[in-house]
């Protein structure tokens, strides 16, 4: 499944919108075209400022990741050369893999795609798309990097996809970024575990004490306290 949002949509009045809104069908056509996606292998759902795309389990993935990779930015290049500043189209796109079961009213429905969709809406992806130059921000499942980007195949390096674990409210949610980790992530990362058991234990009232907040090994070693340091023990 290919998911692709227009960045700042919304703060274009009426015929701006409509511009971006034919670029953005132009590009994902083209991509698609260029990676040998024709219409028989696709499903689109049109979600006004975004594109939904259910791609058939045939259709060759490798191929279309390099395309994404290639042809998205290039295209880009092209449409944004020549549009004034309050047209200018900054994309957002998810690609992964799962079981989508087409509804009878023609949408897709699973929760692989939902976890795409929070992927797509997501604050990495997000700054990842504000901190990049090139117009393109670009995030991919766990099961796309195990099963193609982890290869290193033509076209898809793989030591320039870096992984992400966002917050949602299912769970933490792994992924992979393409590109420069945004800074925020990068904190998030070098932070670690330990950081997350703190800040749980600031909310919670609930301190872990001794080394690493005392988890070693997936156990809690050391001291424990329970409710507000300064009050009964």
């Amino acid at each position: 499944m290919l998911l692709v949002d227009t960045e700042r949509f919304s703060d274009r009045d009426d015929v701006q919108q409509d511009y971006l809104r034919r670029m953005l069908y132009r590009i994902v056509d083209r991509t698609l075209l260029a990676a040998g996606v024709d219409q028989h292998l696709r499903r689109r759902a049109d979600r006004g400022d975004a594109i939904t795309e259910l791609i058939d389990s045939s259709a060759p993935l490798t191929t279309l990741l390099s395309t994404l990779l290639s042809t998205v930015p290039a295209e880009l290049r092209s449409v944004n050369r020549l549009a004034a500043d309050s047209a200018q189209i900054r994309l957002r796109v998810v690609l992964a893999t799962g079981f989508v079961l087409v509804d009878e009213y023609g949408e897709g429905v699973g929760s692989d795609l939902n976890q795409a969709y929070r992927l797509l809406d997501g604050a990495p992806l997000r700054a990842a798309l504000r901190e990049s130059t090139d117009d393109f921000a670009l995030c991919v499942s766990e099961s796309v990097y195990a099963g193609i980007v982890r290869h290193n195949h033509t076209g898809i390096p793989a030591d320039r996809f870096h992984q992400i674990t966002m917050e949602s409210k299912n769970g933490p949610l792994s992924a992979w970024l393409h590109g420069i980790l945004p800074a925020d992530s990068v904190r998030a990362t070098a932070a670690g575990p330990a950081a997350s058991v703190a800040s749980e234990a600031t909310r919670t009232g609930l301190e872990f004490r001794g080394i690493n907040h005392g988890v070693v090994a997936n156990d809690v070693q050391g001291g424990i306290t329970f409710g507000d340091r300064g009050g009964r023990p």
